[in-house]
């Protein structure tokens, strides 16, 4: 191994060999408190410290980083204090997650790192978002995300380069090639001969250095950015390396060649430099023996609070209070006036437009949305008045595009996000259930994101095109999920959603874009979120709704004057309004829940189970639920009106007022 230390301080060479030796001298430890059984698991990046500390040195300490597993130099060149990181992995309070993370699944802001979840993937994505921002900014920083070799065949790494590829973004990908995922080789992962030749497909540079070098690290690393800031373009860094452990602890090593221990044991980065120091003059043993001191205190000192720190303590009450961030800037404003007659498509659009205005942080990103106006065009004409930066086309990347979204609401931005139809949203799954929904209560991190859902059948489109698929979200906490059904609610709810700081799942009935029409207030105004609105007060049966449901059960009302119905709209389906639920089944004792999603698992079943358990007293009746067929939705328009539930409203009903 070749070490070159020209442009390199006596003293910057020191402190080096010290961050490289502290993550060492700290796993080291955390394998004989294993084996004691004073930890439970840990991920070793024994071999490859190189990496972690070559690459964070050479970044400024406010550029953002998202580690992996073997990335404990990483935190621990960024300052984070021991003691704290000790009490992160023994599941206590006073680490950086509050218990609720383990090991290196955490973030903190305060010394710029994003952690990581365990699909691995979605990470790279959010450095796209982190360094879209510094790129609105003109602020000449990047952002750099770690991958291993496994990582590199998941759809998230492809979508990431792309989109920084495209967007000429300042990231750095950098690869930890260790020759195996878990235990699968690289030659069951990829048939190229290096990773780095995958840039090529996407038109970035790649390189491939040695990854136990850790100077060369260095000088790579800081070359890489200053290229990504010149150029302001991605680039793909693979660092080839091994790890001297397994997977984790408890998976072993068996099913690596002995000799490959034997191989790289000789390209040690920890021992290489080592020597490479003392051969040079600037090292010897005593002070090398005096660098083991001062880090063996400093871990000695932080296991030892960590142990005192006490058990957590359960706490419901800020358990749950920390799913969401709280909303403190939402403009909660009644309207003054009546407005004009606008069609519902027409009221989001304004939503959008106004909050574009009032916003000069929200970007908004989808496919197609800029000069073709959106699929809807409901965004026909923002780029004429917003500029390309703020408006952005995007690839066919929802995962990526929902990364980045995360990423700029990281960097101080709001995006919202268009997805071009509410079934595409499954390729974006895993980012908006693993990443977004869960980052506040993780580690304070907000989520600024609205994702925008046409949904809907109604129009002919299909198994693919109409799906009404809320009830996926509204099952998962640290979403908003918002169904408006009228335009004043549309654009007041928009406002709503693109004010908060949390991720806001935003429904929109294809079918009712151009086939309604309703009186909109002109100025900016916002519709709470979490509060139903009373549609229609009656005494007979209550219909609770929202959605086409809405417009279904007006209708049916307004064809039978005979009964009188008390309709709920919901609007917003997470959190749910309970006390406007409890007063619609007061008011009539009679309940009729209404929705266009499939009956089993919809929503419908959540609100019948709270109503039997917190208002059986006020029912005079079972509950019945008019949901939708529970197939896919067909294609022909015969068949598709049969599926949906209102083709079983009427029965529904004279099952209610028969009992």
């Amino acid at each position: 191994m070749e070490f070159d230390k020209r442009g390199f301080a006596e003293g910057e060479l020191i402190n080096i060999y010290t961050e490289l030796l502290r993550p060492r001298m700290i796993e080291e430890k955390m394998l004989v408190l294993l084996r004691q059984g004073k930890i439970s698991k840990w991920f070793s990046g024994i071999g490859q410290e190189a990496i972690s500390i070559g690459a964070t040195l050479a970044l400024d300490s406010d550029e953002y980083i998202m580690p992996l597993h073997r990335n404990l130099g990483v935190f621990t060149a960024r300052k984070m204090p021991f003691d704290k990181l000790f009490m992160q992995w023994q599941g206590k309070k006073e680490g950086f997650s509050k218990a609720r993370e383990r090991s290196f699944h955490f973030g903190a802001n305060e010394y710029h790192i994003v952690g990581m979840i365990s699909h691995l993937g979605p990470q790279l994505a959010i450095a796209d978002g982190i360094a879209l921002a510094h790129k609105l900014k003109k602020d000449n920083k990047i952002s750099l995300a770690f991958s291993g070799d496994g990582g590199t065949s998941e759809g998230d790494f492809h979508e990431a380069l792309n989109v920084a590829a495209v967007w000429a973004l300042p990231v750095i990908f950098l690869i930890e090639n260790n020759g195996y995922g878990l235990s699968t080789p690289s030659n069951e992962q990829f048939i190229c001969k290096q990773i780095a030749d995958k840039a090529i497909g996407f038109g970035m540079k790649g390189i491939t250095i040695d990854g136990n070098n850790v100077l060369e690290v260095y000088k790579q690393i800081a070359a890489a950015r200053e290229y990504c800031i010149t150029e302001q373009k991605p680039i793909l860094v693979e660092c080839m390396t091994f790890r001297m452990r397994g997977h984790e602890e408890a998976s072993g090593v068996k099913y690596v060649p002995k000799e490959l221990f034997e191989e790289w044991g000789k390209k040690d980065p920890v021992m290489n430099y080592e020597n490479y120091l003392k051969a040079e003059g600037i090292l010897d043993d005593a002070k090398i023996a005096a660098i083991r001191e001062v880090i063996q205190k400093e871990i000695e000192n932080g296991i030892a609070t960590g142990f005192e720190a006490p058990q957590v303590v359960a706490n419901t009450a800020e358990e749950v209070g920390d799913v969401y961030a709280p909303v403190t800037h939402t403009p909660i404003s009644a309207a003054t006036t009546e407005g004009t007659e606008k069609k519902f498509i027409q009221a989001i659009s304004e939503g959008l437009r106004q909050s574009m205005e009032q916003l000069p942080n929200l970007v908004l990103m989808g496919q197609d949305i800029a000069e073709y106006g959106g699929a809807f065009k409901v965004t026909e004409g923002f780029v004429q008045q917003f500029g390309k930066e703020r408006v952005r086309n995007t690839p066919l990347c929802e995962s990526a595009i929902v990364g980045t979204a995360l990423g700029l609401s990281i960097k101080g931005f709001k995006a919202m996000m268009e997805m071009q139809f509410a079934d595409f949203v499954t390729v974006g799954f895993n980012q908006i259930i693993n990443n977004l929904a869960k980052m506040h209560y993780r580690w304070g991190q907000n989520a600024d994101v609205v994702i925008r859902m046409p949904t809907g059948a109604g129009v002919g489109a299909g198994p693919f095109h109409s799906q009404s698929n809320e009830a996926w979200f509204a099952h998962t906490p640290g979403l908003k999920v918002v169904y408006p059904s009228t335009p004043a609610d549309a654009k007041g709810l928009m406002i709503a959603a693109l004010a908060d700081p949390n991720p806001v799942i935003f429904f929109e009935h294809k079918a009712l874009y151009r086939s309604i029409s309703g009186l909109v207030p002109e100025e900016y105004y916002a519709i709470e979120i979490g509060k139903a609105r009373v549609a229609r007060e009656g005494s007979d049966i209550s219909i609770i709704t929202y959605g086409m449901g809405v417009i279904w059960a007006q209708a049916y009302a307004d064809k039978h004057p005979e009964t009188s119905f008390d309709i709920l709209d919901l609007r917003t389906l997470l959190p749910l309004d309970y006390t406007a639920i409890k007063e619609a089944v007061e008011r009539t004792g009679k309940v009729l829940i209404l929705h266009e999603d499939c009956l089993t698992g919809g929503i419908g079943g959540e609100l019948a189970g709270w109503i039997a358990e917190h208002c059986f007293e006020s029912l005079d009746a079972p509950i019945v639920r008019c949901a939708s067929l529970d197939t896919p939705i067909p294609f022909a328009i015969e068949l598709e009106q049969n599926f949906l539930a209102s083709a079983r409203l009427e029965e529904a009903v004279k099952k209610l007022l028969n009992y």
